[in-house]
């Protein structure tokens, strides 16, 4: 008969050092072999029965493991909440100063240099890149268009403003800093989703005239809805319509309808239009030339 699995309530649920666990008396060696427990990293464990998550790990690197570095890249960015930009088994990233150990250890991705005091916030317990600075090293890492939808994520989060990442990407030196300039200059921060970004993107470069985003509608004075992007002057609005539309359909179609009493036309995206742009902008070059 299997002997019962020895888990201290004080390590259920949590990550925490071997060695430490041992020295308190809560495990022997032997245990942490056992299957109540999965290793993470050196001598840094997990409890089996937590949802080891990339922020999990990122945590257990920035508390345990090098408790002197800084989470930085995605890896900060999962830390601010933009956790799909991480899967559980990715490396996580950390940045430590000159001179300091580097901890190597399967799994981490160790960058070092010296980060100012400023570029520096805690969050989920550990020293992570402020929500700026993580924004802006990714951009420069991204292709252009990726890097701006990652900004508009990050200001449509209140993690940071438009005008931080402006006036933080003008002092960026180094690799990948022209490229943030580049993705900080096209974003507005007004994107709901990264989609309408995208859209705004394809709109801008395209020959169409220039559309209104997020663009009040008010009739007689009364505000009626507010819409991706408009062209008030031919009452023309365009809708990016992603699936979570299909939770509030009674809410968008009382919107549709008092947008059409006013005389508003609506043309709606897809993701499917998005990779057809050639037949979306003819779509809306019709609309707007009737």
């Amino acid at each position: 008969m299997p002997r019962p699995v020895h888990r201290p309530a004080q390590l259920r649920g949590r990550v925490f050092r071997g060695t430490s666990a041992v020295r308190g008396g809560l495990l022997t060696p032997d245990c942490l072999r056992g299957p109540a427990w999965v290793r993470l990293f050196p001598d840094v464990y997990a409890d089996a029965a937590l949802d080891v998550t990339h922020t999990v790990r990122a945590r257990a690197v920035g508390r345990l493991l090098l408790p002197h570095g800084v989470v930085s890249g995605a890896s900060a960015a999962a830390l601010w909440g933009l956790t799909d930009l991480t899967r559980p088994e990715d490396d996580v990233e950390v940045t430590v100063a000159p001179g300091t150990p580097r901890g190597a250890a399967a799994g981490v991705v160790v960058r070092r240099r010296a980060l100012p005091v400023d570029q520096v916030r805690p969050v989920e317990g550990v020293r992570a890149t402020a929500p700026e600075t993580t924004a802006l090293e990714l951009a420069g890492r991204l292709p252009p268009d990726d890097g701006v939808v990652l900004l508009d994520r990050f200001v449509a989060a209140r993690l940071t403003t438009l005008t931080t990442l402006q006036l933080t990407a003008a002092e960026l030196t180094g690799r990948g800093s022209r490229r943030a300039r580049a993705a900080c200059a096209l974003a507005d921060g007004l994107a709901a989703s990264p989609p309408e970004t995208r859209l705004r993107l394809l709109l801008s470069r395209s020959s169409l005239p220039p559309a209104v985003a997020q663009h009040a509608v008010r009739r007689d004075g009364v505000f009626l809805a507010r819409v991706d992007f408009a062209w008030p002057e031919r009452r023309i609005a365009l809708e990016y319509e992603g699936a979570w539309h299909t939770t509030r359909i009674a809410a968008d179609r009382r919107r549709i309808e008092a947008l059409q009493a006013a005389g508003w036309r609506v043309l709606f995206v897809t993701a499917a239009d998005l990779h057809s742009p050639a037949d979306l902008l003819a779509r809306i070059a019709a609309a707007l030339s009737e």
